[in-house]
């Protein structure tokens, strides 16, 4: 089984594939690893020869950024935008979206479910004289 950056690959899918399991890769990227590994992207991951996963991982070391350092970099970035108190900032503390989406409708993956109006009961008016 191949193990790269801390991830499991699939066993059953093609390398290019495999490979955008891992945080931070996608169809492109994957390609282009492939491609500077000197591999064909459509060999299957149980396929590979240990010289092929570990020019994999040499690849990945040189010039791209995945999984943990990637994930923490995003992180402090967004705590960065929060303690700066910028527009950006407070809408990730809010916990709205950031990029100038509406909210009046929609949105509901950032504001969360949605939640009933509390509605308060009223007294009975006093009879007037």
């Amino acid at each position: 089984m191949a193990r790269i950056s801390g991830v499991d690959l699939p066993r059953e899918k093609q390398i290019q594939i495999s490979l955008t399991y891992l945080y931070g890769i996608g169809n492109t990227t994957a390609r282009k690893i492939c491609a500077a590994a000197q591999l064909d992207g459509t060999k299957r991951t149980k396929d590979l020869t240990e010289d092929e996963i570990h020019r994999i991982r040499e690849t990945l070391e040189q010039g791209y950024k995945v999984e943990g350092d990637l994930r923490r970099e995003t992180s402090l970035n967004i705590k960065r935008l929060m303690d700066l108190g910028c527009y950006r900032g407070l809408r990730h503390r809010k916990g709205l979206p950031v990029r100038g989406q509406r909210t009046h409708t929609n949105a509901r993956t950032r504001k969360g479910p949605k939640r009933g109006i509390v509605r308060r009961a009223i007294p009975a008016a006093a009879p007037s004289k």
